[in-house]
């Protein structure tokens, strides 16, 4: 895997015209793992769906490589892949599908895609429900089957919007392996967390307070 630097300049987000990050600027480069942390509300899942594309920037630019992020389909061209807080996935499909479905969309063929569906919730410790319904799991799992979701399409960045939320400390461990795996492999994996250990887990850190960003330890 080639992954892009990520370069994050003079990022403003705001809701109703009430701010919820302010000039937030800084670069991360491939085969890094970095935390953002801070308390809720603090604007991490803001910055998250800035960077990919989802929300409007008020002001700032992000760039993935030399090409910046004008939109989600952007982001997604370029290889950026969400992890979103409180999952996101179909409740209706089974686990494999919900992993299997966006492969098919990027033109991986079928029998391709189940395996690596297969493959990834296998490494989450999944590989013995993806045949169960998304509703018939709980929080945790679910949770699990949206990081397998974003390991599955091989992403050159990797969001991941509190990836730990609702897991136990065995599984936040294995969450938190998994992506820095996907790091060791040379993707850009940015995580947001209010958790001090899977934080302390990182290659660097940033906080973020009400919107406004300082630096924990500093990004290579």
């Amino acid at each position: 895997m080639s992954a892009p630097t990520v370069r994050v300049e003079g990022v403003c987000v705001a809701y109703d015209g009430e701010p919820a990050l302010h000039d937030v600027s800084f670069t991360v480069h491939p085969g890094t793992l970095l935390a953002v942390t801070g308390p809720s509300g603090a604007g991490k899942s803001s910055l998250l769906w800035a960077i990919c594309g989802a929300q409007p920037l008020a002001a700032g630019t992000v760039h993935v490589g030399d090409q910046p992020v004008t939109g989600h389909e952007e982001a997604v061209r370029l290889g950026v892949s969400l992890v979103p807080q409180g999952n996101g996935l179909a409740t209706m499909l089974s686990a494999e599908e919900n992993v299997v479905v966006p492969l098919l969309a990027a033109g991986v063929p079928a029998g391709e895609a189940w395996e690596q569906a297969g493959a990834a919730l296998e490494s989450t410790g999944l590989g013995e429900s993806g045949r169960h319904l998304v509703e018939e799991l709980s929080g945790g799992q679910q949770q699990r089957v949206a990081v397998a979701r974003a390991l599955a399409q091989g992403a050159a960045v990797i969001l991941a919007d509190e990836p730990t939320s609702d897991v136990d400390a065995g599984n936040r461990e294995r969450v938190v392996a998994l992506l820095r795996a996907e790091a060791r492999r040379g993707a850009v994996v940015i995580m947001s967390t209010h958790d001090p250990e899977a934080a302390a887990a990182s290659d660097a850190e940033l906080a973020l307070h009400e919107g406004v960003m300082s630096v924990v330890r500093a990004p290579r």
